[in-house]
């Protein structure tokens, strides 16, 4: 953990014009999960208000609602960003690869004809996607994964699928610039989204499942890299 004194993201442009109206908890989010508040930082509510340009209290709500999302807890210290871990990775994908698996199931039972044609354009569109574009590679895999929770009509399902995601967030390696990923996940899907279409939800439930279960191999392996080549 930082054994610097508490202090505030200091990226030049990082105020926000306050006709905007971008809340604390939005402002305070964005700079976890692009770093700019890094792990295991101090959060001091009075600096944090001078940043944001707000009085105490909303700061406070703000904290409030992000430690609700895990993203940041409580030490010995004081509230800190939550630090990233292997260990946390696989509590997440521990919850995830059931919560995706469920999704799957739950979606070829409730599909509609509309959600696998726009499935089938997500896929296509995904193809054309170079593999060195891996923003692109994100966007896509996230929308055609979004399309499946939406399938499913389940609003809890959902919700639990989102917080999951900024708990995710905070782990920027992304498991689909391993090599070979991208093409191995196209696969998954176009299986996932096969039996979605016919209905198998016994299928659709395991191919996500052992979708799932490989990302999550590969971002502990990154997770590895990473922490190696820092130390």
């Amino acid at each position: 953990m930082p054994t610097a004194r508490p202090h505030t993201p200091t990226s030049r442009g990082a105020r926000v014009d306050p006709q905007l109206r971008v809340s604390p908890y939005e402002m305070l989010k964005s700079a976890i999960l692009s770093g700019e508040l890094s792990a295991g930082q101090p959060l001091v509510e009075t600096s944090l208000a001078e940043w944001c340009g707000v009085s105490r209290t909303p700061v406070r709500e703000a904290l409030r609602r992000l430690e609700q999302d895990g993203l940041v807890h409580h030490s010995q210290g004081g509230l800190v960003v939550r630090v990233r871990s292997p260990e946390e990775i696989l509590d997440i994908y521990e919850t995830r690869i059931v919560l995706e698996a469920t999704a799957g199931r739950v979606a070829a039972e409730r599909r509609t004809d509309h959600d696998v044609r726009l499935m089938r354009y997500v896929l296509e569109h995904g193809k054309e996607v170079p593999s060195t574009n891996v923003a692109g590679l994100v966007e896509a895999n996230q929308q055609f994964h979004e399309l499946i929770w939406r399938a499913s009509r389940n609003e809890s399902l959902i919700d639990l699928l989102e917080r999951l995601n900024l708990h995710l967030g905070r782990y920027p390696e992304t498991t689909l610039s391993a090599p070979g990923r991208w093409e191995e996940a196209l696969r998954e899907h176009a299986d996932l989204l096969d039996a979605i279409e016919h209905r198998r939800s016994d299928d659709a439930y395991r191919v996500a499942h052992e979708h799932f279960v490989h990302a999550r191999d590969i971002r502990l392996a990154l997770f590895g890299e990473a922490s190696f080549t820092e130390a």
